[in-house]
């Protein structure tokens, strides 16, 4: 029976996530939410599915953190941390700082003791890693300025954890207390301690714990993981991976710790092992699958009962939770210098609390540090907080961040003063850079336009004369001079804006040429068959060079491996041009496109048997005169 209802724990729970996500995807609420929404359907608030199990399941469900935060760890390189030491430091710092101050503040006010409003400030302080990290690589925001940022915040956050742990036996408060909030009744009670450690003895155990984690890392397991490496059976390095990870979790536990906190540790120790990229590509399949279990877990695990017994309270908070540190992240943000959007994306993405106030909470009550009728609303705060989470980045994708695309986009184009070059170039970010400064480099000169204000403010500070406007507009192409101009390079990144431009300059300036940028195979179809007279694929010809490279990594001669790849570049481009004027049946396309490789086989080998006999001839003027 045991078995039974393990088996059908673990079906409620995939098929929760299997249903729940895929859905939640689809209504654009992300994959996170889509898990605490599982979690709450079939917790013991709703059909009662789980959740009799209790903390069973919770603990279960941490070693997805567990592993996130091994991983995490392993991309801590000493070289990395060095490169973000000062928004580390800095950012992290004062925003644990200034949010836990906040606390203090507000706890004084309150008339709580100011062991009890740091203890509680410091946890509060802690931001989700697995929610942030997870919904801002969904989103595709990780690279973003805001993105960075909040990665160093919770990558201090996740190092902080360590000096917390050792603080908090220092703040158990000595024989009875009992403090009434009058603004909501809540009865706050901090029971004598009883620890079987004075806090210095148990501080000293946690740094102590910690240093043998970081001595065994750096000493004992290169060698351990040399030896095991020698077997060659990836299934033995899977199996040693999940071993330490879970002998750590274990040994943390085992000594009062957080395990999440001891995987985190060991993680840093490795992460200049030469086997991480094994340990990281071993462990990240298990990590996903229990992240998305952690998350129904909590979901699951919501206090619905003090929700109803104290709705006003615990509503109250979580919306001063959200409230206090999205204030502090947004002042550090501006303080910071990022711009308005991205100190709100920053504020949004980090109001909330972290899956380590679970651990921290425990921690403390059971060292009698806080009481019970203080750790478990905070508990439910944090949980409801972390749900709210995904919803306010939705409230930032679909309402804040907009507004500042519109004010980019009214921005009214520049009055373009140099309209008597031969050349006008739309686009002038990566792609468009290194097409113009070959052209200026040779004498050409070009009119340079932009749409981007940001890249255009940045390219400015260098000296560059760039002129803003959409040149998909008829009238800014009139203005930058097309009917004089003789050349028109689109090297813009947005591919129905390219084709749009390529259409309207055939039609309106006919003597133009008109070389386009393409982001693939069909996006260059389009470009041709609205009047492109040159197209460039973006990733074509760093594509054939790494071509020609790997041929002669195999041994094919140099002068036959760039012959090979000029005859494969002009059947290609022949083929492009037949291709892009071949529309309708599909079942067409791939039979012409199979016959073409055919032919492009045939070529290739015919062509070697000519280097056979004529292996001089590849060089001579002839050849290269018809290569060219």
């Amino acid at each position: 029976m045991h078995n039974e209802g393990f088996f059908f724990q673990a079906f409620i729970y995939l098929l929760a996530a299997v249903l729940s996500v895929p859905i939640s995807n689809r209504l654009g609420l992300g994959s996170v939410l889509g898990y605490l929404i599982a979690g709450v359907i079939i917790g013991p608030f709703g059909l009662r599915f789980v959740g009799q199990e209790g903390e069973d399941v919770m603990h279960f469900a941490e070693f997805g953190v567990v592993m996130m935060l091994f991983l995490v760890g392993l991309e801590l390189q000493p070289s990395l941390l060095w490169r973000l030491r000062l928004p580390i430091l800095g950012l992290g710092g004062l925003q644990v700082a200034v949010t836990a101050g906040a606390t203090v503040a507000l706890g004084l006010l309150l008339n709580v003791p100011w062991q009890t409003a740091l203890a509680v400030g410091l946890i509060l302080a802690m931001s989700s890693t697995a929610i942030v990290l997870q919904t801002l690589n969904e989103k595709g925001l990780a690279k973003t300025e805001a993105g960075q940022s909040a990665f160093s915040v919770l990558l201090f956050q996740d190092i902080a954890v360590i000096p917390i742990l050792a603080l908090l036996p220092l703040l158990a408060l000595k024989g009875n207390t009992t403090v009434m909030l009058a603004s909501n009744g809540l009865m706050i009670a901090a029971e004598p301690t009883q620890n079987a450690l004075p806090g210095w003895q148990q501080a000293l155990l946690v740094m102590g714990t910690v240093g043998g984690i970081i001595v065994a890392g750096r000493f004992l397991m290169r060698p351990i993981f040399r030896l095991i490496a020698a077997t060659r059976l990836r299934e033995i390095f899977t199996a040693t991976a999940l071993l330490l990870v879970i002998g750590i979790a274990l040994a943390m536990q085992k000594v009062g710790l957080s395990p999440a906190l001891g995987t985190f540790v060991a993680g840093v120790v490795l992460a200049d092992n030469e086997y991480r990229h094994e340990l990281e590509s071993d462990i990240d399949p298990f990590k996903g699958l229990l992240l998305g279990l952690f998350f129904i877990s909590v979901g699951a695990s919501i206090n619905f009962n003090l929700l109803i017994q104290q709705p006003f309270v615990i509503l109250g908070l979580v919306l001063g939770l959200v409230a206090v540190k999205f204030a502090v992240l947004f002042g550090l943000g501006r303080f910071f210098r990022m711009e308005l959007s991205q100190s709100l994306l920053f504020a949004f993405a980090l109001a909330q609390g972290g899956e380590f106030a679970f651990v921290l909470f425990s921690f403390a009550t059971q060292n009698q540090i806080l009481a019970s009728s203080i750790a478990e609303p905070l508990v439910a705060t944090v949980a409801l907080s972390m749900v709210l989470t995904p919803l306010l980045m939705i409230v930032n994708d679909r309402l804040v961040q907009p507004r500042f695309t519109e004010t980019e986009a009214e921005r009214e184009a520049d009055q373009i003063d140099d309209n008597e070059n031969p050349v006008i170039i739309a686009g002038f970010g990566r792609f468009g850079q290194i097409v113009g400064r070959l052209l200026i480099a040779n004498g050409c000169r070009a009119t340079l336009l932009e749409h981007s204000p940001t890249q255009i403010d940045l390219l400015r500070r260098f000296g560059w004369k760039i002129f803003y406007g959409d040149a998909s507009r008829l009238d800014l192409l009139h203005a930058a001079g097309a009917r004089r101009a003789r050349l028109l390079v689109i090297a813009i990144d947005d591919r129905e804006k390219a084709v749009e431009m390529v259409k309207l300059a055939h039609k309106h300036f006919p003597h133009l040429k008109i070389l386009a940028r393409a982001h693939d195979r069909r996006h260059a179809y389009e470009l041709i068959r609205q009047g492109a007279d040159v197209i460039h694929r973006e990733t074509f010809g760093s594509a054939l060079e790494m071509g020609v490279e790997a041929l002669k990594l195999l041994g094919v001669r140099s002068y036959k491996a760039h012959r090979a790849a000029r005859i494969f570049k002009r059947h290609d481009e022949e083929v492009l041009h037949e291709m892009a004027h071949m529309e309708g049946d599909e079942t067409v396309l791939v039979a012409r496109t199979r016959q073409l490789a055919d032919d492009l086989s045939q070529l290739l080998q015919a062509d070697d048997q000519d280097l056979v006999h004529y292996v001089d001839g590849a060089w001579d003027i002839t050849a290269l005169r018809k290569d060219a």
